[in-house]
């Protein structure tokens, strides 16, 4: 059976289980998803700007998530890519993006790539520093790409934020729309002219 080289299996709460890697809350609240707003292009050019003052112009910094899809149904929170060297040598940038104002609040690996997440109060924002080989970060930007070009799923993952939201119990946001997430990267995956997959179905 082929498989997408960006495919990974399912992992229904796995939100909730890397929350025992928390080492911090974030500054501001998401607060709940609404409509494409116009001005998260320019939030995210702001956040760029402050990451290259902090690190250097040089870094890949890359928009990502929902604010990054025209049209899409969002949480307010900026999702943002940013590439080091090495994650794990956090003396080398995460005190420069400290003095700017970023907030480690994760200290995790996902997919086996090591992963650091910081948060930012104004714009809001979600800062995931990986590695240049690290899969996850690939994955966001087939994602984005998708979404942009493909009305019909943005209204089935804005349905799947929809349901979310009213989801009850102890499941979290992110858990509660993994399957409709999951089921999209099938499609772009089967889709992606450059990689053979044959449809992997969720359990």
């Amino acid at each position: 059976m082929a498989t997408h080289p960006l495919w990974r299996p399912i992992a229904i709460g796995s939100n909730a289980a890397r929350q025992s890697q928390r080492v911090a809350f974030r500054q501001t609240e998401p607060g709940p998803p609404q409509a494409y707003d116009r001005r998260w292009e320019a939030s995210f050019a702001r956040v760029r700007d402050l990451v290259a003052s902090a690190l250097g112009s040089d870094r890949t910094v890359l928009h990502v998530g929902s604010t990054a899809v025209p049209g899409m149904v969002a949480k307010p929170v900026i999702d943002v890519d940013l590439l080091v060297p090495d994650v794990l040598d956090e003396q080398a940038w995460l005190p420069k993006l400290e003095a700017v104002g970023f907030r480690l609040v994760f200290r995790d690996a996902i997919a086996g790539d090591p992963h650091r997440e910081l948060t930012l109060g104004e714009p809001n924002t979600n800062l995931h520093v990986w590695q240049p080989d690290a899969v996850e970060p690939r994955r966001h930007r087939l994602f984005v790409e998708w979404l942009r070009a493909h009305p019909e799923d943005r209204a089935t993952y804005a349905e799947a934020k929809a349901s979310a939201v009213r989801a009850s119990g102890a499941v979290r946001y992110n858990d509660a729309k993994a399957a409709v997430v999951y089921d999209i990267y099938e499609r772009a995956f089967t889709a992606d002219p450059n990689h053979a997959h044959d449809p992997h179905p969720r359990p």
